[in-house]
């Protein structure tokens, strides 16, 4: 089996996911994973595929079709991932510009790998401003420790908080 991952964008309207598992099922292909959103009026998200090489072309031609979407295809690559090395933590903070590049520099300074990465900002009117909420799964490098990228979040700024969710 072909893994594909498409990356796609249109304008938000009812039934693009329908129209788009459609597609994918009449043409023999196998939706494995996604991340779809409304974005400011726009439907965007990143989806992942499986498809028989014989109905690659066939399936790949009918995605080029859909005209609500621009849909991007790429082919997957062989690539596993230590999920035993997995480290999944909730970050809350007060938003502010340059919030992202902090945290992800941090993550990339450790040398952690980011698998996961989902924000946004929400309304806080208690506080004063809006805060910043993320939910992120890393894959930690063999020697660094979870303590040791949590404490180098939190030391950011002193209110940014990381939360690590544990495992079921």
């Amino acid at each position: 089996m072909k893994q594909l991952v498409l990356t796609l964008i249109g304008q938000d309207k009812p039934g693009l996911v329908d129209h788009l598992a459609t597609v994918v099922n009449e043409n023999n292909g196998n939706w494995t994973a996604s991340n779809l959103s409304h974005l400011a009026g726009y439907f965007a998200g990143i989806l992942q595929l499986e498809v028989s090489e014989q109905d690659l072309p066939k399936l790949t031609q009918a995605l080029e079709q859909i005209t609500d979407l621009d849909i991007k295809i790429q082919h997957g690559i062989a690539h596993t991932l230590n999920e035993q090395q997995h480290l999944r933590f909730v970050i809350t903070g007060n938003d502010r510009p340059g919030i992202v590049r902090e945290l992800s520099s941090v993550i990339k300074h450790k040398g952690t790998n980011i698998i996961h990465f989902e924000s946004s900002k929400q309304s806080a009117p208690n506080w004063g401003v809006p805060l910043f909420t993320a939910v992120a799964t890393v894959e930690l490098p063999a020697g660094v420790s979870r303590n040791e990228v949590v404490k180098a979040l939190e030391a950011i700024a002193t209110d940014i908080v990381v939360d690590v969710e544990t495992e079921h």
